[in-house]
């Protein structure tokens, strides 16, 4: 089935270029752009994917005759294959996110993005979206600074906010959204339109629409589906929990995710074992040690923990905690992994950080004993 895609994929690019369609140049990303370079052009890529049927829909808009005319006279075009590594490779250097496919991404010839577009598919549609790229007053690229001059329509705040999500600039698309809630009715958040924006678009949990999802599962459920909402909903909270943001989150606000976690249907065990690490490093950055030994211990004691297990929350401890207050339950930990009979370069690894812990603890005497035996370990194997 792939191959036979692929050859109808190939077989449209070859009507395409014969029915005067977009000319898609065939050559690397870096050809591409020197070729722009040289005729003075922006660069049009359509991301896309040979087995997606939403791109394969969209081959005879793009193979379209006035279409081809605008793009083959003000672009250089190509377009990249989402799965190859070169473009995965390509997007990763510009930092960008392709949230779903086809996508539309417009560039200046030193591979800057000047431009985005989610199309349907129309001819007019898509010739809009070349036309808005070649507007430097109303492409993507000048989203934030109209943003900070004041703009704050409903649609600018969905289109800043999905051009932020494709740039990696998660704050910005936070702050769009939460503008754009404040804009809602309560009595809208379950609508459909944004449905689709609680599930491409919004990416904090304390985003007034995200609240009230999380508050009203049954609403959600009973219009889209008991999976489907859950999954949009666990989503939500675990990029808040794992965001650059959630790095720094205090552990009440921790503890709060991992209760919304539950409220929308996951299993409690399975959410501590999610939030096990934040609640710790939070408690690390309260100076709170013995909450973090105590939440630590408690999952040690309540499941069956293997030797790298014990050996890596042995190190969390022994290189982030604040104090020594924790050392005699790392100490434990590591007694208990020893007791498993690692190998021998495991043994060595745990009688290292055995040592760290003694020594953290005040115990210089036991401290050296087991830095001794992690040194004969380390040579015999």
């Amino acid at each position: 089935m792939k191959n036979i895609l692929l050859l109808l994929l190939v077989a449209n690019m070859s009507l395409a270029q014969k029915s005067g369609g977009i000319q898609f140049k065939s050559a690397t990303v870096e050809s591409v752009f020197q070729d722009a370079r040289r005729a003075g052009k922006p660069v049009f890529v359509e991301i896309y994917s040979p087995t997606c049927h939403t791109c394969q829909s969209f081959m005879p808009t793009l193979a379209d005759s006035r279409v081809g005319k605008f793009y083959n006279d003000k672009f250089v075009n190509t377009k990249l294959d989402i799965a190859q590594p070169a473009t995965r490779a390509f997007l990763d250097s510009r930092h960008l996110l392709v949230p779903s496919l086809p996508t539309f991404l417009y560039f200046d010839p030193q591979q800057n993005l000047i431009h985005f577009a989610l199309s349907t598919n129309s001819t007019d549609e898509v010739i809009r979206h070349g036309t808005n790229a070649l507007n430097p007053k109303v492409r993507s690229q000048t989203m934030k600074s109209r943003y900070q001059q004041g703009e704050r329509s409903t649609n600018f705040l969905i289109d800043y906010a999905m051009y932020a999500r494709i740039t990696n600039d998660t704050l910005a698309g936070i702050t769009a959204m939460n503008d754009y809630a404040k804009q809602q009715s309560p009595a809208t958040f379950a609508n459909q339109t944004n449905w689709l924006a609680l599930q491409k678009l919004v990416l904090d949990f304390e985003n007034p629409m995200a609240q009230y999802m999380i508050s009203h599962m049954d609403t959600y459920r009973k219009a889209y589906g008991a999976d489907q909402a859950k999954k949009v909903a666990e989503d939500i909270l675990m990029s808040s929990l794992y965001s650059r943001r959630g790095e720094q989150f205090p552990v009440a606000k921790i503890l709060e995710i991992r209760q919304d976690l539950v409220k929308i249907g996951l299993d409690s065990k399975v959410v501590a074992n999610r939030t096990l690490l934040p609640e710790v490093k939070a408690y690390f950055r309260a100076r709170q040690t013995a909450k973090a030994v105590e939440r630590m211990d408690n999952q040690v004691n309540s499941n069956q923990m293997t030797v790298p297990e014990y050996l890596y929350i042995s190190r969390l401890f022994n290189r982030n905690s604040p104090d020594a207050v924790d050392a005699p339950t790392v100490a434990k930990w590591i007694n208990k992994a020893l007791a498993l009979k690692p190998g021998q370069k495991e043994q060595a690894s745990l009688y290292f950080e055995l040592s760290e812990a003694y020594r953290r603890g005040g115990k210089s005497a036991d401290a050296q004993k087991a830095a001794q035996r992690a040194t004969e370990l380390s040579q015999t194997s």
